[in-house]
C-alpha cells in the first residue's frame, strides 16, 4: 500500500473516530451530531431566518433529512419555523433562545475540556486544514 492510499484510509478511520467522540460528548446535551450541525449552521447566520435548502446545502452529511432534523429540534424548543415574506411555501428557521443557550453550554464545555481535539498547535491545525483542502481540490 502506498502512502497516499494509507493517508486516505487514515482520514476515513480518523473521521469515524472523531464522529464517535463528538457524538458521545453531545449525548448528555440530548443532541445528535446532525442536530448539533444544524443548530450551528443556523447560529452562524446571525439571527437571520435560514431557508431549509440553505441549511441542507451546508450540512456535513448531505444525505441526512434536514427537514426531519429540524422537526426534532423544533419539538425540543430549540428552533422555530416562521412564515417567509417572499415565499408562502417556505418556512425558514430561526434559533430560539433555548437553542442559543444550549449551544453556549456546549461551547463552554468544549473550551474547558475539548473532547475531540488532538494535542495540536495552531500551526498543526493549519497544516491539516491546508492538506484536507488540497485533497478536496
Amino acid at each position: 500500500m502506498d502512502e497516499v492510499h494509507k493517508a486516505q484510509l487514515n482520514i476515513l478511520f480518523s473521521a469515524a473516530w472523531l464522529r464517535a467522540r463528538i457524538s458521545a460528548t453531545l449525548k448528555p446535551f440530548g443532541l445528535t451530531l446532525e442536530q448539533f450541525n444544524v443548530l450551528r449552521i443556523i447560529r452562524g447566520q446571525r439571527e437571520k431566518l435560514v431557508p431549509v435548502k440553505d441549511i441542507s446545502s451546508r450540512t456535513i452529511e448531505r444525505s441526512s433529512n434536514t427537514t426531519r432534523i429540524i422537526d426534532r429540534l423544533e419539538r425540543k424548543g430549540l428552533v422555530e419555523r416562521r412564515p417567509s415574506a417572499r415565499d408562502g411555501r417556505e418556512r425558514p428557521v430561526a434559533l430560539r433562545p433555548a437553542g442559543l443557550d444550549l449551544l453556549e453550554k456546549i461551547d463552554s464545555c468544549w473550551q474547558k475540556n475539548n473532547p475531540h481535539s488532538a494535542p495540536w498547535t495552531s500551526e498543526d491545525a493549519e497544516t491539516v486544514n491546508r492538506l484536507l483542502d488540497k485533497m478536496r481540490g
